[in-house]
């Protein structure tokens, strides 16, 4: 009786063999040459300062001081954490940080969406809104205190003219200071959140859009549906780092305030940068920079883990 066989075994595939993962590959480390002229400035600009900022605050460098700089330890972080003024100044730069990035996001999607539709003179309306991106935020600084000026502000002289009084010092007041300065921000940073979920809008085919038309979806449905799931990506980015930028905010609200009336809108790097400029405590200001870098990196991890997450679920 003759047996039958299968055949010659198939043959592997060339360049893999037993017990390897797959084709070996080569690194070709000629390749680093091209990378190194935009290496060498993130390394020089931002790397090295990041890194004499860490050792700086282990010492106890201060302006002025004809004593050589000594190593302390963790002590300026321990003072730090001690620090009442600065928590608050930390919760406040929270306040600051949602209060600014929620309504960006909800009022930049709402224009977003306007922007997205089939309109006249649509390319004059996107040009106009991005127009508070590209002024300086000094000048969004100066421009606005104009607006909040109590005798001859432009807010203060509407509110007369439709008899709701006037005069209020909205910088200056211990209750409205913060949610001014909120305002300021709200209005500077969302452009770049109107550009980015706009392009977003644009990437979602209209297909879908027609088809859940078709079969009967209404607005709402439409958007959550269709439109909200190819958008949260771009949502997810753009929040995070309106989070960051927002949370390490200075020279708008330097400008604005100062940090008054009574420390009311000090902000954590206006806290540091008077540590470190006004009095001369470098090491103690550098320790408060890695807290702040610490916080914000932990908690920004968790945000993103979540939506993540949550993104998977679903």
């Amino acid at each position: 009786m003759t047996s039958v066989t299968g055949g010659p075994p198939p043959r592997r595939p060339a360049g893999r063999r037993r017990g390897d993962g797959g084709p070996r590959r080569t690194v070709d480390h000629g390749a680093w040459f091209l990378v190194l002229p935009a290496l060498i400035p993130v390394l020089v600009l931002s790397v090295g300062p990041l890194l004499h900022g860490i050792l700086l605050a282990f010492t106890d460098a201060q302006s002025g001081r004809t004593e050589p700089t000594e190593w302390i330890g963790g002590l300026n972080f321990r003072d730090v954490l001690h620090d009442r003024l600065f928590r608050e100044s930390f919760r406040i730069g929270l306040v600051w940080a949602v209060g600014v990035t929620v309504p960006q996001f909800l009022l930049a999607l709402g224009l977003a969406l306007l922007l997205n539709q089939e309109l006249r003179l649509r390319w004059l309306a996107r040009a106009l809104a991005i127009i508070p991106w590209a002024m300086p935020e000094v000048v969004v600084g100066v421009m606005w205190r104009l607006v909040y000026h109590p005798d001859a502000g432009i807010l203060n002289e509407t509110l007369r003219d439709l008899g709701f009084g006037g005069g209020r010092d909205w910088l200056s007041s211990l209750t409205t200071a913060l949610p001014a300065v909120i305002v300021v921000g709200v209005w500077a940073g969302m452009p770049q959140t109107t550009v980015a979920l706009l392009a977003g809008l644009q990437n979602t085919p209209r297909e879908l859009h027609e088809a859940a038309a078709v079969d009967g979806a209404g607005a709402w449905r439409r958007f959550r549906t269709v439109t909200w799931p190819a958008l949260r990506p771009v949502a997810l980015a753009i929040t995070a780092l309106n989070l960051i930028w927002n949370f390490n905010a200075f020279a708008l609200v330097y400008v604005l305030t100062s940090g008054g009336p009574g420390g009311r809108t000090r902000l954590p790097m206006l806290f540091a940068y008077e540590e470190a400029f006004r009095y001369g405590q470098f090491g103690y200001a550098a320790a408060m920079g890695c807290v702040m870098v610490a916080v914000i990196s932990i908690a920004l991890a968790v945000f993103l883990a979540g939506r993540l997450r949550g993104g998977d679920d679903t």
